[in-house]
């Protein structure tokens, strides 16, 4: 009934979990953060010598994560295009919403076309990253 999928250009889960989820024509992708697929370093992360984080770049950050996102993706058979919907957090909603929307327009450029978007404002994440995406794509027929 569903198919779970496992993207190898995508940073590994921090958890049991699979990178997305196959369900009809649905594909339900688990929240991706800005990680690099090689080495795991957090996009725009600045730390201070005892390994505690001293500053970080959101733009940076937002390009990571839509990186991340079109790998998984492309692996699961979808493209850029068929995202429908997306719900972003971000650990700094002031700070950060203005810069994010930015980065999201570049990539997103006709309202359109875009995917449906919630953006929340939370107090943390499981890995030093200050946004995150959780996404649902349509995947096309062949004929489509």
């Amino acid at each position: 009934m569903s198919e779970a999928i496992q993207a190898s250009s995508a940073p590994k889960p921090v958890g049991v979990y699979p990178h997305a989820r196959r369900v009809g024509d649905l594909l339900f992708l688990s929240g991706i953060g800005p990680r690099d697929p090689a080495t795991n370093d957090i996009a725009g992360n600045e730390y201070f010598a005892d390994g505690r984080l001293r500053k970080y770049d959101i733009e940076a950050q937002a390009r990571a994560v839509f990186a991340n996102v079109r790998a998984v993706l492309t692996e699961s058979g979808a493209r850029w295009e068929d995202l429908v919907d997306v719900t972003v957090y971000l650990t700094d909603m002031a700070r950060d919403f203005k810069s994010y929307n930015a980065v999201w327009a570049e990539h997103f450029a006709d309202p359109s076309t875009a995917p449906c978007r919630t953006t929340l404002g939370i107090t943390a994440l499981p890995t030093p990253i200050a946004i995150e995406l959780k996404c649902v794509a349509v995947l096309r027929r062949a004929e489509d």
